[in-house]
Protein backbone atom coordinates (compact mmCIF):
# COMPACT_ATOMS: atom_id res chain seq x y z
CA UNK A 1 0.00 0.00 0.00
CA UNK A 2 1.45 3.59 -0.80
CA UNK A 3 1.89 5.77 2.45
CA UNK A 4 -0.87 8.53 0.88
CA UNK A 5 -1.60 9.83 4.50
CA UNK A 6 2.16 10.57 4.86
CA UNK A 7 2.58 12.28 1.71
CA UNK A 8 -0.27 14.29 2.57
CA UNK A 9 0.55 15.18 5.86
CA UNK A 10 3.96 16.33 4.67
CA UNK A 11 1.72 18.59 1.98
CA UNK A 12 -0.20 20.04 4.69
CA UNK A 13 2.90 20.97 6.90
CA UNK A 14 5.02 22.60 4.62
CA UNK A 15 1.74 25.25 3.21
CA UNK A 16 1.66 26.07 7.35
CA UNK A 17 4.92 25.89 7.84
CA UNK A 18 5.13 28.84 4.75
CA UNK A 19 2.93 30.62 6.16
CA UNK A 20 1.48 32.65 2.41
CA UNK A 21 -1.88 31.57 1.60
CA UNK A 22 -1.82 34.27 -1.35
CA UNK A 23 -0.04 32.03 -3.52
CA UNK A 24 -0.49 28.19 -5.15
CA UNK A 25 3.03 26.06 -3.79
CA UNK A 26 4.67 25.53 -0.45
CA UNK A 27 7.77 27.69 -0.22
CA UNK A 28 10.73 26.54 1.71
CA UNK A 29 14.12 27.32 1.66
CA UNK A 30 15.65 25.12 -1.51
CA UNK A 31 12.33 26.90 -3.34
CA UNK A 32 8.43 26.08 -4.22
CA UNK A 33 7.35 22.56 -4.38
CA UNK A 34 4.09 21.69 -6.75
CA UNK A 35 2.34 18.68 -6.16
CA UNK A 36 0.95 16.70 -9.04
CA UNK A 37 -1.64 14.32 -8.17
CA UNK A 38 -2.22 11.09 -9.74
CA UNK A 39 -5.51 9.34 -9.71
CA UNK A 40 -5.89 5.70 -10.80
CA UNK A 41 -6.74 2.09 -9.23
CA UNK A 42 -3.43 1.20 -7.37
CA UNK A 43 -4.87 -1.57 -5.99
CA UNK A 44 -7.49 -4.83 -6.97
CA UNK A 45 -9.13 -4.36 -10.05
CA UNK A 46 -6.72 -2.98 -12.98
CA UNK A 47 -3.94 -1.94 -10.90
CA UNK A 48 -1.37 -3.27 -12.88
CA UNK A 49 -2.48 -0.31 -15.73
CA UNK A 50 -2.65 1.86 -13.14
CA UNK A 51 0.33 1.14 -11.24
CA UNK A 52 1.68 1.96 -15.01
CA UNK A 53 0.22 5.60 -14.76
CA UNK A 54 1.16 6.30 -11.25
CA UNK A 55 4.76 5.33 -12.25
CA UNK A 56 5.27 7.37 -15.87
CA UNK A 57 4.01 10.45 -13.50
CA UNK A 58 6.80 9.24 -10.99
CA UNK A 59 9.41 9.24 -14.10
CA UNK A 60 8.57 12.64 -15.36
CA UNK A 61 8.72 14.31 -12.30
CA UNK A 62 11.94 12.74 -11.27
CA UNK A 63 13.10 14.18 -14.73
CA UNK A 64 11.73 17.76 -13.77
CA UNK A 65 13.63 17.71 -10.66
CA UNK A 66 16.95 16.57 -11.90
CA UNK A 67 17.06 18.55 -15.20
CA UNK A 68 15.80 21.53 -12.87
CA UNK A 69 13.14 21.90 -15.90
CA UNK A 70 11.35 24.69 -13.81
CA UNK A 71 14.34 26.62 -11.95
CA UNK A 72 12.81 26.78 -8.24
CA UNK A 73 10.38 24.49 -8.44
CA UNK A 74 10.15 21.03 -6.83
CA UNK A 75 7.79 18.81 -8.13
CA UNK A 76 6.01 15.85 -6.13
CA UNK A 77 3.34 13.72 -6.83
CA UNK A 78 0.57 12.57 -4.65
CA UNK A 79 -1.13 9.64 -5.89
CA UNK A 80 -4.30 8.14 -4.77
CA UNK A 81 -6.15 4.76 -5.15
CA UNK A 82 -9.53 5.01 -6.68
CA UNK A 83 -9.73 1.35 -7.00
CA UNK A 84 -11.73 1.79 -10.42
CA UNK A 85 -14.42 3.22 -8.61
CA UNK A 86 -16.26 6.38 -9.57
CA UNK A 87 -17.08 7.37 -5.99
CA UNK A 88 -13.92 6.86 -4.58
CA UNK A 89 -12.30 9.18 -7.97
CA UNK A 90 -14.85 11.86 -6.70
CA UNK A 91 -13.88 11.72 -3.21
CA UNK A 92 -9.94 11.55 -4.44
CA UNK A 93 -10.73 14.88 -6.66
CA UNK A 94 -11.67 16.75 -3.80
CA UNK A 95 -9.03 16.03 -1.54
CA UNK A 96 -6.76 17.04 -4.28
CA UNK A 97 -8.37 20.32 -5.18
CA UNK A 98 -8.27 20.89 -1.48
CA UNK A 99 -4.77 20.73 -1.56
CA UNK A 100 -3.80 24.49 -2.34
CA UNK A 101 -0.42 22.60 -3.40
CA UNK A 102 -1.80 20.85 -6.20
CA UNK A 103 -1.77 22.53 -9.84
CA UNK A 104 -2.38 19.74 -12.16
CA UNK A 105 -3.96 16.06 -12.01
CA UNK A 106 -2.90 13.21 -14.27
CA UNK A 107 -5.43 10.37 -14.29
CA UNK A 108 -7.73 8.47 -13.81
CA UNK A 109 -7.39 4.96 -15.50
CA UNK A 110 -11.08 4.54 -15.89
CA UNK A 111 -13.98 6.71 -18.10
CA UNK A 112 -16.38 6.06 -16.12
CA UNK A 113 -14.29 7.07 -12.73
CA UNK A 114 -13.34 10.36 -14.83
CA UNK A 115 -17.22 11.05 -15.21
CA UNK A 116 -17.31 11.72 -11.29
CA UNK A 117 -14.10 13.94 -11.20
CA UNK A 118 -14.46 16.11 -14.03
CA UNK A 119 -16.97 18.85 -12.42
CA UNK A 120 -15.29 18.76 -9.06
CA UNK A 121 -11.59 19.78 -11.28
CA UNK A 122 -13.60 22.28 -13.50
CA UNK A 123 -14.99 23.93 -10.49
CA UNK A 124 -11.53 24.57 -8.68
CA UNK A 125 -10.30 25.37 -12.03
CA UNK A 126 -8.00 22.50 -11.99
CA UNK A 127 -6.11 20.96 -14.96
CA UNK A 128 -6.55 17.50 -15.54
CA UNK A 129 -5.05 15.12 -18.29
CA UNK A 130 -6.03 11.60 -18.60
CA UNK A 131 -3.31 9.03 -20.49
CA UNK A 132 -5.78 6.20 -20.61
CA UNK A 133 -9.78 7.63 -21.06
CA UNK A 134 -10.87 6.64 -24.08
CA UNK A 135 -15.13 7.74 -24.01
CA UNK A 136 -15.80 9.77 -26.56
CA UNK A 137 -18.54 11.98 -24.32
CA UNK A 138 -15.64 12.94 -21.81
CA UNK A 139 -13.93 15.76 -24.08
CA UNK A 140 -17.45 16.24 -26.72
CA UNK A 141 -20.49 15.74 -25.00
CA UNK A 142 -23.16 13.46 -24.90
CA UNK A 143 -24.46 13.78 -28.71
CA UNK A 144 -21.42 13.66 -30.54
CA UNK A 145 -22.16 10.88 -32.30
CA UNK A 146 -24.84 12.80 -34.33
CA UNK A 147 -22.62 15.88 -34.86
CA UNK A 148 -23.45 18.28 -32.18
CA UNK A 149 -19.81 18.16 -30.38
CA UNK A 150 -19.61 20.31 -27.02
CA UNK A 151 -16.68 20.00 -24.89
CA UNK A 152 -17.93 19.73 -21.20
CA UNK A 153 -15.26 20.56 -19.29
CA UNK A 154 -12.27 22.84 -19.79
CA UNK A 155 -10.43 21.58 -17.43
CA UNK A 156 -10.26 17.80 -19.09
CA UNK A 157 -7.62 16.86 -21.59
CA UNK A 158 -6.24 13.78 -22.33
CA UNK A 159 -3.34 12.00 -24.53
CA UNK A 160 -4.73 9.22 -25.43
CA UNK A 161 -7.03 9.12 -28.37
CA UNK A 162 -10.95 7.80 -28.37
CA UNK A 163 -13.31 5.06 -28.98
CA UNK A 164 -14.39 6.91 -32.13
CA UNK A 165 -11.58 5.96 -33.70
CA UNK A 166 -10.13 3.00 -31.72
CA UNK A 167 -13.46 1.20 -32.15
CA UNK A 168 -13.34 2.09 -36.16
CA UNK A 169 -10.08 0.79 -36.39
CA UNK A 170 -10.40 -2.67 -34.64
CA UNK A 171 -13.98 -3.24 -36.88
CA UNK A 172 -11.76 -2.59 -39.88
CA UNK A 173 -8.95 -5.03 -38.90
CA UNK A 174 -11.09 -7.26 -37.86
CA UNK A 175 -13.18 -7.51 -41.18
CA UNK A 176 -10.50 -6.99 -43.82
CA UNK A 177 -7.68 -8.23 -42.67
CA UNK A 178 -9.00 -11.39 -40.48
CA UNK A 179 -11.51 -11.79 -42.68
CA UNK A 180 -13.64 -12.24 -39.51
CA UNK A 181 -17.96 -11.75 -40.61
CA UNK A 182 -19.85 -13.14 -37.49
CA UNK A 183 -19.12 -11.13 -34.37
CA UNK A 184 -20.73 -11.66 -30.67
CA UNK A 185 -20.21 -8.68 -28.82
CA UNK A 186 -19.80 -9.13 -24.67
CA UNK A 187 -19.29 -5.30 -22.65
CA UNK A 188 -19.22 -4.80 -19.18
CA UNK A 189 -22.12 -2.06 -18.90
CA UNK A 190 -19.54 0.83 -18.14
CA UNK A 191 -19.13 4.26 -20.20
CA UNK A 192 -15.62 2.58 -21.47
CA UNK A 193 -16.67 -0.70 -22.35
CA UNK A 194 -20.38 -0.53 -23.67
CA UNK A 195 -19.09 2.45 -25.83
CA UNK A 196 -16.55 0.66 -27.01
CA UNK A 197 -18.12 -2.15 -27.81
CA UNK A 198 -21.21 0.21 -29.05
CA UNK A 199 -19.06 1.73 -32.33
CA UNK A 200 -17.25 -1.55 -33.21
CA UNK A 201 -20.50 -2.64 -33.41
CA UNK A 202 -21.87 -0.38 -35.84
CA UNK A 203 -18.82 0.16 -38.13
CA UNK A 204 -18.04 -3.89 -38.02
CA UNK A 205 -21.89 -3.53 -39.40
CA UNK A 206 -21.05 -1.14 -41.73
CA UNK A 207 -18.38 -3.14 -43.73
CA UNK A 208 -20.70 -5.66 -44.48
CA UNK A 209 -20.03 -8.14 -41.04
CA UNK A 210 -23.11 -9.54 -38.76
CA UNK A 211 -23.51 -9.43 -35.38
CA UNK A 212 -25.02 -12.52 -34.90
CA UNK A 213 -25.37 -12.00 -30.54
CA UNK A 214 -24.59 -9.42 -27.67
CA UNK A 215 -24.57 -9.89 -24.26
CA UNK A 216 -23.10 -8.12 -21.43
CA UNK A 217 -21.79 -8.75 -18.04
CA UNK A 218 -20.72 -6.87 -14.74
CA UNK A 219 -17.19 -6.02 -13.88
CA UNK A 220 -16.20 -8.33 -11.30
CA UNK A 221 -17.92 -11.32 -12.50
CA UNK A 222 -16.21 -14.30 -12.95
CA UNK A 223 -18.42 -17.40 -14.32
CA UNK A 224 -18.99 -17.17 -17.92
CA UNK A 225 -19.61 -20.58 -18.52
CA UNK A 226 -24.02 -19.84 -19.63
CA UNK A 227 -22.01 -16.90 -22.08
CA UNK A 228 -19.56 -19.19 -23.52
CA UNK A 229 -21.97 -21.71 -24.02
CA UNK A 230 -24.08 -19.00 -25.36
CA UNK A 231 -21.48 -17.73 -27.95
CA UNK A 232 -20.25 -21.01 -28.67
CA UNK A 233 -23.46 -22.52 -30.22
CA UNK A 234 -24.39 -18.95 -31.88
CA UNK A 235 -21.40 -19.51 -34.57
CA UNK A 236 -19.55 -16.32 -34.35
CA UNK A 237 -15.98 -16.67 -35.67
CA UNK A 238 -15.17 -13.95 -33.22
CA UNK A 239 -15.85 -12.45 -29.65
CA UNK A 240 -15.40 -8.94 -29.36
CA UNK A 241 -15.20 -7.61 -25.85
CA UNK A 242 -15.20 -3.78 -24.68
CA UNK A 243 -14.11 -3.95 -20.75
CA UNK A 244 -11.12 -4.33 -19.31
CA UNK A 245 -8.72 -7.32 -18.57
CA UNK A 246 -9.78 -9.03 -15.48
CA UNK A 247 -12.96 -10.39 -16.66
CA UNK A 248 -12.43 -10.85 -19.90
CA UNK A 249 -8.96 -13.14 -19.32
CA UNK A 250 -11.23 -15.65 -17.30
CA UNK A 251 -13.92 -14.79 -20.45
CA UNK A 252 -11.18 -16.11 -22.90
CA UNK A 253 -10.31 -19.05 -20.84
CA UNK A 254 -14.08 -19.91 -20.26
CA UNK A 255 -14.69 -19.51 -23.86
CA UNK A 256 -12.13 -22.29 -25.46
CA UNK A 257 -12.71 -24.52 -22.52
CA UNK A 258 -16.23 -24.70 -23.98
CA UNK A 259 -14.95 -25.24 -27.05
CA UNK A 260 -15.05 -21.79 -28.72
CA UNK A 261 -11.58 -22.20 -30.64
CA UNK A 262 -12.17 -18.08 -32.00
CA UNK A 263 -10.17 -15.34 -30.98
CA UNK A 264 -11.50 -12.70 -28.42
CA UNK A 265 -10.82 -9.00 -29.32
CA UNK A 266 -10.70 -5.98 -27.36
CA UNK A 267 -9.70 -2.59 -26.84
CA UNK A 268 -6.93 -0.91 -24.88
CA UNK A 269 -8.05 -1.79 -21.74
CA UNK A 270 -7.07 -5.08 -22.52
CA UNK A 271 -3.56 -4.74 -23.38
CA UNK A 272 -1.75 -5.52 -20.78
CA UNK A 273 0.82 -8.46 -19.79
CA UNK A 274 -1.44 -9.13 -16.75
CA UNK A 275 -4.14 -10.29 -19.61
CA UNK A 276 -1.57 -13.05 -20.64
CA UNK A 277 -0.63 -13.53 -17.47
CA UNK A 278 -4.25 -14.80 -16.05
CA UNK A 279 -5.63 -16.14 -19.39
CA UNK A 280 -2.00 -18.11 -19.99
CA UNK A 281 -2.50 -20.84 -23.03
CA UNK A 282 -6.26 -19.78 -23.82
CA UNK A 283 -5.09 -15.77 -24.96
CA UNK A 284 -3.46 -17.45 -27.73
CA UNK A 285 -3.94 -15.49 -30.84
CA UNK A 286 -6.52 -13.47 -28.77
CA UNK A 287 -6.31 -9.32 -29.94
CA UNK A 288 -6.66 -6.11 -28.59
CA UNK A 289 -6.24 -2.56 -30.22
CA UNK A 290 -4.29 0.02 -27.55
CA UNK A 291 -3.52 4.08 -27.97
CA UNK A 292 -0.46 5.33 -30.14
CA UNK A 293 2.84 3.22 -31.75
CA UNK A 294 4.45 0.19 -29.29
CA UNK A 295 6.18 2.16 -26.76
CA UNK A 296 8.58 -0.23 -26.77
CA UNK A 297 9.59 0.90 -30.40
CA UNK A 298 9.78 4.37 -30.10
CA UNK A 299 13.33 5.87 -30.14
CA UNK A 300 12.38 8.89 -27.65
CA UNK A 301 11.08 6.05 -25.13
CA UNK A 302 13.69 4.12 -24.74
CA UNK A 303 15.10 5.94 -21.70
CA UNK A 304 11.98 6.00 -20.14
CA UNK A 305 11.87 2.03 -20.49
CA UNK A 306 15.24 1.67 -19.14
CA UNK A 307 14.45 4.16 -15.53
CA UNK A 308 11.24 2.20 -15.07
CA UNK A 309 12.95 -1.38 -15.38
CA UNK A 310 15.57 -0.06 -13.30
CA UNK A 311 13.58 1.34 -10.64
CA UNK A 312 11.79 -1.93 -10.19
CA UNK A 313 8.40 -0.27 -10.82
CA UNK A 314 5.60 -2.44 -10.32
CA UNK A 315 2.43 -2.18 -13.30
CA UNK A 316 2.34 -2.56 -16.83
CA UNK A 317 4.34 0.57 -18.02
CA UNK A 318 3.70 -0.25 -21.86
CA UNK A 319 -0.05 0.53 -21.86
CA UNK A 320 -0.52 4.00 -20.57
CA UNK A 321 2.85 4.73 -18.65
CA UNK A 322 4.38 6.38 -21.61
CA UNK A 323 1.21 8.54 -22.04
CA UNK A 324 1.53 9.12 -18.11
CA UNK A 325 4.51 11.06 -18.49
CA UNK A 326 3.80 12.89 -21.39
CA UNK A 327 0.61 14.09 -19.53
CA UNK A 328 2.88 15.06 -16.53
CA UNK A 329 5.28 16.43 -19.00
CA UNK A 330 2.62 18.69 -19.88
CA UNK A 331 1.81 20.03 -16.75
CA UNK A 332 5.14 20.71 -15.82
CA UNK A 333 5.35 22.56 -18.84
CA UNK A 334 2.86 24.40 -18.01
CA UNK A 335 3.98 25.27 -14.57
CA UNK A 336 6.53 27.01 -16.10
CA UNK A 337 5.00 29.10 -18.25
CA UNK A 338 3.05 30.17 -15.25
CA UNK A 339 6.50 30.84 -12.84
CA UNK A 340 7.50 34.44 -12.87
CA UNK A 341 10.97 34.62 -10.93
CA UNK A 342 10.22 31.55 -9.10
CA UNK A 343 6.59 32.90 -7.68
CA UNK A 344 3.90 31.05 -8.36
CA UNK A 345 0.90 33.21 -8.53
CA UNK A 346 -2.86 32.85 -6.59
CA UNK A 347 -4.05 32.28 -9.57
CA UNK A 348 -2.19 29.79 -11.05
CA UNK A 349 -4.50 27.09 -11.51
CA UNK A 350 -6.42 28.88 -14.01
CA UNK A 351 -3.27 29.86 -15.89
CA UNK A 352 -1.69 25.92 -15.96
CA UNK A 353 -5.56 25.43 -17.94
CA UNK A 354 -4.69 27.53 -20.31
CA UNK A 355 -1.11 26.87 -20.49
CA UNK A 356 -2.03 23.18 -21.54
CA UNK A 357 -4.29 24.06 -24.28
CA UNK A 358 -1.29 25.66 -25.66
CA UNK A 359 0.82 22.46 -25.01
CA UNK A 360 3.06 21.55 -28.03
CA UNK A 361 6.28 19.53 -27.53
CA UNK A 362 7.73 16.51 -28.67
CA UNK A 363 7.14 13.52 -25.57
CA UNK A 364 7.91 10.27 -25.65
CA UNK A 365 5.28 8.74 -27.01
CA UNK A 366 5.01 11.48 -30.15
CA UNK A 367 3.79 15.10 -30.57
CA UNK A 368 2.30 16.52 -27.31
CA UNK A 369 -0.74 18.62 -28.29
CA UNK A 370 -4.48 19.36 -27.91
CA UNK A 371 -7.37 19.97 -29.64
CA UNK A 372 -10.26 22.66 -29.21
CA UNK A 373 -12.05 19.74 -27.15
CA UNK A 374 -8.67 18.66 -25.41
CA UNK A 375 -8.29 15.72 -27.66
CA UNK A 376 -4.86 14.24 -27.99
CA UNK A 377 -3.99 15.18 -31.99
CA UNK A 378 -1.50 12.30 -31.86
CA UNK A 379 -4.13 9.54 -33.67
CA UNK A 380 -1.91 6.55 -34.04
CA UNK A 381 -2.99 3.24 -32.86
CA UNK A 382 -1.94 -0.39 -33.09
CA UNK A 383 -3.44 -3.81 -33.26
CA UNK A 384 -1.86 -6.53 -31.28
CA UNK A 385 -2.09 -10.45 -31.04
CA UNK A 386 -1.07 -12.38 -28.28
CA UNK A 387 1.53 -14.54 -29.67
CA UNK A 388 4.10 -17.25 -28.21
CA UNK A 389 3.11 -15.57 -24.87
CA UNK A 390 3.69 -12.11 -25.28
CA UNK A 391 1.66 -9.03 -27.12
CA UNK A 392 2.99 -8.71 -30.78
CA UNK A 393 1.99 -5.34 -32.90
CA UNK A 394 0.37 -6.49 -36.35
CA UNK A 395 -0.68 -3.17 -37.53
CA UNK A 396 -0.07 0.44 -36.66
CA UNK A 397 -1.70 3.25 -37.94
CA UNK A 398 -4.32 5.93 -38.24
CA UNK A 399 -7.70 5.17 -39.01
CA UNK A 400 -9.03 7.20 -41.69
CA UNK A 401 -12.57 5.72 -43.01
CA UNK A 402 -16.05 6.61 -42.63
Amino acid sequence: MLMLTSVLTTGALALTACGSRGDSGSKSSSGTTVVIGVDAPLTGQNSATGLGIQYGAQLAVDDANKNKTVPGVTFKITALDDKALPATGQQNATTLVADPNVLGVVGPLNSGVAQSMQQVFNTANLVEISPSNTSVPLTQGPAWASGKKTRPYKTYFRTATTDALQGAYAADYAYNTLKKKKAYIVDDKQPYGAGLAGIFSEQFTKLGGKVIGTDHVNTGDTDFSTLSTKVKNSGADMLYYGGQYDESSLLTKQLKAAGAQIPLFGGDGMYSDTYITNAGSASAGDLATSVGAPVDTLPAAQQFIKDYKAAGYKGDYQTYGGYSYDATTAIIKAVGKTVTNGKIPSDARSKIVDAVQASNFDGITGKVSFDQYGDTTNKQLTAYEVKSGKWVAVKSGTYSGS
